[in-house]
């Protein structure tokens, strides 16, 4: 699996990553504080089935050199009504499977502007330290219903992606250089931005936004080593696929860039839904401004062996899982994360219109800080701050199997750990879990069997049992693991 390789002493064989925005980083030693995480658990927080290694940049067929300038953030105006999508499409097009159309930098320009692309199968897409791709700012150019993109509607995913696979097996997007969506920049046509646009149809979510990559049925697909920011909504959407590798990837947006999520895993886009399985997300730095990476699960369809290893998570919403739980979420495994200044640290959200069974869940090696909810078990979540109406007997959220192993939260915050009612009641194991300062966490509990064992908290709570025996020492797998963001981060 990931994990001979990724486990104790020898993890100095694959922790460097030649990423520009990690050269002043010091990889090595934010990586062996977790060392504690010892070799026997190796395979025990694998649960993608592949044999999963670092991935290699495949040979170049077609090299594109930029003919647009930036300053390093933003397009320079007279680019603008130069886009580059008819080029960088025809060479994918081109390229044969196993082989890379390379984006470039040279002669004192370094920036491409595209509006959608469509990925190939077999074909990397693969953009060069020192070089940008910026999404369009027309609203136009991305049009799945005339004039619709851009603009608040009953229902919202009226826009095309900026970059879109479909049933594109071993295709990919590499390279050291940067995806920039430009969510904070105004669109053509209209006074305000992405983001201001998705701020406008709060809270139903009703703004028409495209997002920046969006893969659907796309077995073996992998995202290395490349920069993405500043996505007009979700980032990465992942659905229907067998095969998802993510490695040493930065993904930057705003706090406040609301619906610019990091790593959507399960959620189909636009409708076309099939199991989801066997994703790898690692060496990743992502702050968002919505969830971080989440695991979702529409109804009839399953999304199961996750593996989410060796990540620092910042702003955003959290390690979550929903709140689309209906097809079923189980075998995903979190461990070695850093999770510092999110909303949410560890999540798992749905409702009764929305739920189904999130099973076999394990989070080992988490540290967490100055979040508002570090840890949350909740079957009554509603985004838009409304009850939710009405109730669904076929999607009912259940959530067992829950396991937290050498977790500590610290600075304060809400614990949540409920069930539906009697007869859905959270089941949730919690080992090693420290609070620093339990006097600054509030713990609300509800329909739940917990099982604490060399643990701090103190849980009570309507139709709440609680057995094992506490404690009152920290698992020591903290030191060192808080580091700074590695890229600026946009204003929004």
């Amino acid at each position: 699996m990931l994990l001979s390789r990724l486990h104790g002493p020898v993890r100095s064989r694959v922790v460097p990553i030649r990423a520009s925005n990690y050269d002043e980083l010091n990889f090595m030693r934010t990586r062996f504080s977790a060392i504690l995480i010892s070799l026997a658990l190796a395979s025990a927080y694998c649960q993608d089935t592949r044999q999963v290694t670092e991935p290699k940049i495949p040979p170049s067929c077609i090299i594109l050199i930029a003919a647009l300038a930036s300053d390093g953030e933003t397009l320079a105006e007279s680019g603008e009504n130069k886009p580059d999508t008819s080029r960088i499409q025809a060479a994918l097009d081109r390229c044969k499977p196993g082989q890379a159309v390379e984006l470039r930098s040279g002669g004192g320009h370094d920036a491409f502007l595209s509006g959608p692309l469509e990925l190939r199968r077999g074909v990397t897409l693969l953009i060069d330290k020192g070089t940008i791709l910026f999404a369009s700012r027309n609203p136009r150019d991305y049009d799945l219903t005339p004039g619709v993109c851009g603009a608040i509607t009953p229902r919202s995913h009226g826009c095309k992606p900026l970059i879109g696979g479909d049933r594109v097996a071993d295709a990919a997007i590499m390279g050291d250089g940067v995806i920039d969506g430009r969510g904070g920049a105004r669109m053509l046509g209209q006074d305000l931005t992405w983001w201001q646009l998705a701020d406008k149809g709060r809270p139903w979510a009703l703004q028409n936004n495209p997002r920046m990559i969006v893969l659907s049925r796309c077995d073996n697909f992998v995202l290395y080593r490349i920069q993405l920011r500043n996505s007009p909504n979700f980032h990465v959407s992942y659905s229907g696929g067998n095969g998802f590798t993510v490695w040493g990837v930065t993904i930057s947006a705003p706090a406040n860039a609301h619906n610019a999520d990091g790593i959507d895993i399960g959620q189909p886009w636009p409708e076309v839904a099939h199991d989801t399985s066997n994703v790898t997300i690692t060496h990743c730095y992502i702050h968002a401004g919505d969830d971080i990476v989440a695991f979702k699960a529409p109804a009839g369809y399953l999304t199961s062996h996750g593996t989410v290893i060796h990540n620092h998570f910042y702003t955003g919403h959290g390690m979550s899982i929903g709140s689309a739980t209906a097809g079923g979420v189980t075998a995903i495994r979190v461990s070695d994360l850093t999770i510092d200044g999110a909303d949410n640290g560890i999540r798992i959200k749905s409702n009764v219109k929305l739920g189904g069974s999130v099973h076999d869940v394990e989070y080992s090696g988490v540290c967490i800080r100055n979040s508002r909810n570090p840890l949350t078990v909740d079957p009554f979540y509603d985004s838009t701050g409304h009850e939710v109406d009405g109730t669904d007997p076929d999607k009912l959220p259940l959530f067992t199997d829950i396991r937290l192993n050498n977790v500590v939260m610290e600075g304060g915050g809400k614990i949540t750990l409920k069930g539906l009612d009697g007869s859905h009641r959270s089941d949730i194991s919690l080992h090693n879990v420290f609070l620093e300062q339990p006097e600054s966490f509030k713990i609300a509990a509800a329909h739940a069997a917990i099982h604490l064992e060399g643990s701090n908290l103190s849980v009570s709570g309507d139709d709440v049992t609680v057995s094992g025996a506490p404690s009152g020492v920290a698992p020591n797998v903290c030191e060192g693991r808080f580091v700074p963001f590695p890229v600026p981060i946009s204003a929004k």
